[in-house]
């Protein structure tokens, strides 16, 4: 028994180095110009009070987009701009970022670490507003990839817009699904946990989408709309 304990704290460990090596891994694939552009972006993030995605999220949403091959993406919350800058390095040249946020000082912040990037202007369209009130006036299935950041509350809302703004073949992704650990901690916890394990089973078990939970920053649950 004292081996096999042995050999299991070998086992955890050697998986969380393998964890955080592959959330670093993602650092230094895009060029230096987007780098200091997330950094002052996650700088600006920091003295608002915001969280970030991590750089793995950041690296699988460049990766997801360019899988995609997306034209068109909508992003629920744009937060200081970190997101966008991985969204549009994995987008077509001519791709465009629709993003919408609560807070349009945030965007503003956005809209200026997207140009330090080297994104034209025409790259992004900013949208103050709620969420559900936004994503209803877009085009349905007009969409490659649908990123959901915003309050956790809402995202089966999201996610049933979702279904409608996607093209078959199309992607949508929910950031900080693990929330720290609270999702599958047993012990009792708040609405906005029970929320998201409902996501969680609803994605898992919808028949119109190809599901995926992968362990980069907070938890991204991606899901594919089948054909």
């Amino acid at each position: 028994m004292r081996q096999l304990r042995g050999q299991e704290r070998a086992i955890t460990g050697n998986r969380q180095t393998s964890l955080a090596f592959a959330e670093a891994y993602g650092a230094g694939t895009i060029d230096d110009t987007a780098d200091a552009a997330l950094h002052w972006s996650r700088d600006r993030a920091r003295e608002a009070g915001i969280r970030t995605v991590s750089t793995g999220t950041g690296s699988a949403l460049s990766l997801l987009a360019a899988t995609a091959d997306a034209k068109a993406v909508a992003e629920i919350g744009t937060g200081t701009g970190v997101s966008g800058i991985y969204l549009l390095h994995g987008m077509r040249p001519d791709g465009v970022l629709t993003t919408v946020d609560l807070e349009p000082e945030r965007q503003q912040f956005a809209r200026q670490a997207f140009r330090a990037a080297g994104f034209a202007g025409n790259r992004a369209r900013f949208i103050p507003g709620g969420a559900l009130d936004v994503l209803p006036r877009l085009a349905d299935g007009g969409y490659d990839l649908v990123f959901c950041d915003g309050d956790r509350m809402e995202y089966a809302d999201y996610l049933a817009e979702s279904l409608r703004l996607l093209r078959p073949g199309g992607v949508v992704c929910f950031e900080g699904v693990f929330a720290d650990g609270r999702t599958v901690d047993s012990g009792e916890q708040p609405a906005e946990i029970q929320r998201l394990r409902e996501l969680l089973r609803s994605i898992r078990e919808s028949t119109r989408l190809v599901p995926s939970l992968l362990p980069v920053g907070d938890g991204l649950l991606c899901a594919v709309k089948r054909a």
